[in-house]
């Protein structure tokens, strides 16, 4: 039985960066990994494509022919590739048991609107994926309460529409000092606690103070629902990787391989051991908001050391003349 994320975000959430990274993780712990991207729109992938949409149908071809713009013409190429299923479908086949990642376009019509990523991923089923959508949103949207209103809306939309095991990730949390201090602590953000907090803040914005029932009313329908969290992704930490990972494969059910762990690296043994790795949000604020300095002269200095200790090993292996 296969497994595959499908990895879903607006425009600028870091998708392909997400995708490039995990397919360089999975590798890393000894898993049999493959992307494949289902935008039109992306004309220079980073990652190596096993799969892409552009061999089938380019968004230049139908903004020219049907006189589409950008947006319209992205979701008439999904229409498409709905109505050619079997292209798909046989792509994948030569994928055999892979792991896949497929990189979604980033209109978010598709995902929380528009029927025909929904029907795709719903045929990706009946072929046997597990499968688990990664949503993708940029952290800094936590700093602003009217964005955050906004995240926590798109976020339940894809979710009701959808209806798939979901997991809604802050990506570039590395980042999101840099945009100020929080109005609460991460963990506020993360798991969506009371909403009403929010309320004082929103009227407080001259902007919004005439939309105070309509903030109220959406805070309600959004707490009401109570399914909307979110883990959180530094792409180009290992140890960020490895938590939002173990979040994926228990949504997904995911039961390691054989092949897995070939190496006996700490990620390696975190994964086939299923957790102990993992990062609450107090431990992501401390590492990359409260304490972000302290910790990277300290990688740093780990970093120094394992170099300067291999090359100590190595000079000691051309003496001893291997």
């Amino acid at each position: 039985m296969p497994f595959a994320q499908l990895v879903i975000g607006p425009p600028g959430s870091g998708k392909s960066t997400y995708c490039n990274g995990m397919h360089q993780f999975m590798s890393a712990i000894g898993r049999k990994c493959s992307i494949v991207n289902l935008d039109p729109a992306n004309e220079s992938t980073t990652y190596p494509c096993a799969l892409d949409v552009r061999k089938l149908v380019t968004l230049d071809e139908i903004m020219d022919e049907e006189g589409l713009g950008p947006n319209g013409g992205v979701m008439y190429a999904l229409e498409e590739l709905e109505q050619n299923i079997e292209w798909l479908e046989e792509g994948l086949s030569r994928l055999g048991q892979d792991y896949v990642i497929f990189d979604c376009p980033g209109q978010v019509e598709l995902f929380t609107h528009h029927g025909s990523l929904r029907n795709i991923f719903l045929r990706l089923e009946k072929m046997g994926y597990r499968l688990v959508v990664i949503h993708l949103v940029d952290a800094h949207y936590i700093t602003d309460p009217s964005k955050y209103i906004s995240i926590l809306l798109l976020c339940l939309r894809s979710m009701l529409q959808l209806d798939l095991p979901h997991i809604n990730v802050l990506s570039k949390i590395d980042l999101l000092k840099q945009y100020g201090p929080l109005a609460f602590n991460l963990d506020f953000y993360t798991e969506v606690q009371d909403l009403s907090h929010l309320l004082p803040l929103l009227e407080g914005d001259a902007r919004l103070k005439k939309y105070a029932k309509l903030n109220q009313a959406i805070v309600d329908v959004v707490d009401g629902f109570g399914l909307v969290s979110f883990e959180t992704l530094a792409v180009e930490d290992k140890m960020s990787m490895t938590s939002l990972l173990q979040s994926v494969d228990r949504a997904g059910g995911y039961v390691f391989g054989e092949a897995e762990g070939a190496g006996d690296n700490v990620w390696t043994m975190a994964m086939r051991g299923g957790g102990g790795v993992g990062m609450s949000a107090g431990d992501v604020q401390e590492r990359w908001v409260d304490s972000r300095e302290a910790y990277d002269e300290f990688e740093e200095k780990e970093r120094r050391e394992r170099e300067e200790r291999e090359r100590e090993r190595l000079m000691e292996m051309e003496e001893e003349g291997y």
